[in-house]
């Protein structure tokens, strides 16, 4: 069976055509500057040469759509012979708010509820929804399946994912820690369990989602207990561009200061601050080494919050867990970055964390970098969320 992966953001396109008999990827792409002038895409088949940054008219995400069906299905660089080879449609969707603790095929109360969560996820949910429509056209016999990024963190107990306000709030409103890229924190600490030889019905895994976007979890037997993400992606740790916590009364403060709205503010938060606020660099950690590296304090310092505050989440993880097995880290930067794992890590010795120091200088594969001897596990594992949303997509048509 052959599953279409899509993710849709509010100009993007992501996807990958992975044929479930051997989980490969026949070939994946993506669709950027969607509505807007210069729109363009990129496709790579496996085992066939591809193109890269193609411009083509894409006025919306149908016509998005209708440019990766067609690039898959082209003479040249396509992948299969008739649309319906594609057996299903696995759709990533931000937000499920309360209603969805798990996946499932998408049906009319399916897409009320992803409209219903546009305040909860403004910039991701209403793109989701157009992907899944635009499909729905396309591919009318097609079945589609929407899985939620909140969906993993759904099995945090009440105190966890309660805020101290004022308890007619989450009555009325629903307003509650939510958690996000709960697709990868499932991925990677179910194969950490494996890969790391840990028992599934008693393990305790910190994963460690650090990229542009960065979140925490932390997993008893397989089960998300808490997570550093909220009710939007903008709570826990320092980000690319987003703050992280703050103290609320920032918003108040800096509205009042510079006579600005609070969407004005928590734009701010959004975009322009993280490592990047701080630096004035970059929201790369690549480009923030090398300006640290060059004298740059500011460049500096934001490297050393953002690697104090995870250090700090994951302290509080192993309390609120009563111990830990493994930490496990994941994403563009937890993949790749040997350093900021190291300078992690080295908050971590009350916990007999030891690096290997010739293994943590690898990058982007499988692997355990703690030393025989470390009372800790430490692992990398690769993140594969399109793999994670077509496994659920199979698994429920």
């Amino acid at each position: 069976m052959k599953v279409l992966v899509l993710n849709c953001g509010s100009s993007s396109l992501k996807y990958q055509l992975i044929d479930m008999e051997n989980e490969s990827v026949l070939a994946k792409g993506i669709c950027e500057k969607i509505g807007m002038d210069g729109s363009m895409i990129s496709h790579t088949p496996t085992g066939k040469e591809g193109f890269k940054e193609r411009k083509e008219p894409m006025p919306d995400h149908k016509a998005a759509v209708k440019l990766v069906i067609d690039a898959l299905l082209d003479k040249n660089w396509g992948v299969i012979s008739d649309m319906k080879e594609i057996d299903a449609v696995g759709h990533r969707v931000l937000h499920g708010g309360k209603y969805y603790s798990e996946s499932i095929v998408v049906n009319p109360d399916v897409k009320r509820v992803i409209r219903e969560c546009f305040d909860l996820g403004p910039l991701h949910n209403p793109a989701n929804l157009i992907g899944i429509e635009a499909c729905e056209a396309l591919m009318p016999n097609t079945p589609q399946v929407a899985v939620f990024d909140t969906a993993f963190h759904q099995t945090m107990p009440k105190k966890a994912y309660t805020y101290a306000i004022p308890y007619e709030y989450y009555d009325k409103y629903a307003i509650r820690k939510y958690g996000f890229h709960g697709t990868s924190h499932s991925f990677v600490s179910k194969r950490a369990i494996e890969f790391g030889g840990l028992d599934p019905k008693n393990s305790k895994v910190i994963v460690c989602h650090l990229g542009n976007g960065a979140s925490l979890s932390a997993v008893v037997n397989g089960k998300c207990v808490d997570t550093s993400m909220g009710l939007t992606p903008l709570e826990g740790l320092i980000m690319g561009t987003r703050s992280g916590d703050v103290d609320p009364a920032v918003v108040q403060y800096i509205a009042n200061k510079e006579n600005k709205t609070v969407d004005e503010v928590l734009n701010i938060l959004n975009k322009k601050s993280g490592v990047f606020g701080l630096s004035g660099v970059s929201s790369d950690f690549r480009d923030l080494e090398a300006a640290a590296n060059s004298g740059n304090e500011r460049a500096k310092d934001a490297v050393e919050a953002f690697v104090y505050r995870v250090a700090k989440y994951i302290g509080s993880y192993v309390a609120a867990m009563n111990g830990v097995d493994a930490i496990v880290f994941t994403a563009g930067l937890g993949e790749n970055d040997g350093k900021t794992r190291s300078r992690i890590c080295a908050y971590l010795g009350y916990l007999g964390v030891k690096l290997d120091d010739e293994m943590n200088k690898l990058r982007g594969k499988e692997m355990v970098i703690s030393t025989p001897d470390s009372k800790v596990k430490v692992l990398v594992i690769p993140t594969n969320e399109e793999l994670a949303i077509a496994r659920e997509t199979i698994a429920l048509i």
